[in-house]
């Protein structure tokens, strides 16, 4: 009987402690991390490790790596909670220092690109036609096929993928993009035009070699 009602009691604990979290803001969670409390930082770990890892995979392409970066970047935020003043959204700040980590990565493998900071902000389309930068891409929206989709944004440069996944995956305004890239606003919309443009190059090369190929067997 004693075994059962301690049981019983564990129960309705931890019931009451979910039901405690459940409650409590972002902000009251994020302050109880920078505290020490282990329970708050899985909290934040659960509400964001899905996103992190998308952004992670997309950019190093195997889910080896990108489960690595991922704990990588979790852990420098327990390391790092306490500098979060709240100047951004949390999931702003993370994302930076996600994204920190992959660019590092990428700069170990490969030599470094040009900054974005140094390219034309301007966003113009030099083959005249105008077109509103960071608006929705009506040529890459609809029925286009996944798989060649996937394989388009694979042969991104490592800028471009970033803001077609935080932009266009993810949903992140320019204004958020702008913070986590430390870019301008400017900037992000025209690298996401850059992005849009170069992918719709590389989908209709791969429509061509499809359409191409059955017509070289005959």
């Amino acid at each position: 009987m004693i075994g059962s009602c301690t049981i019983a009691d564990a129960f309705w604990q931890q019931a009451n402690l979910s039901e405690q979290w459940a409650e409590l803001s972002e902000s009251e969670t994020i302050r109880r991390a920078q505290r020490g409390d282990s329970d708050a930082f899985e909290r934040i770990y659960r509400a964001h490790c899905r996103r992190i890892y998308a952004l992670c995979l997309r950019m190093a392409g195997n889910s080896a790596e990108a489960e690595d970066l991922t704990q990588e970047a979790f852990l420098t935020v327990l390391r790092k909670i306490q500098t979060f003043r709240g100047d951004s959204a949390f999931s702003t700040w993370l994302h930076r220092i996600a994204v920190n980590l992959v660019l590092m990565r990428f700069r170990k493998k490969t030599l470094p690109e040009a900054s974005p900071e140094n390219m034309d902000e301007s966003g113009s389309n030099r083959c005249g036609r105008r077109e509103e930068l960071g608006a929705p891409d009506l040529q890459l929206t609809g029925s286009i096929d996944r798989v060649n989709l996937e394989r388009a944004i694979k042969q991104l440069t490592p800028c471009h993928k970033l803001v077609v996944e935080l932009h266009d995956i993810q949903g992140y305004k320019h204004k958020e993009i702008a913070q986590i890239m430390d870019w301008s606003i400017g900037n992000s919309k025209a690298q996401l035009h850059r992005a849009r443009r170069r992918l719709r190059e590389l989908l209709q090369e791969s429509l061509h070699l499809e359409w191409a190929a059955p017509h070289a067997c005959n």
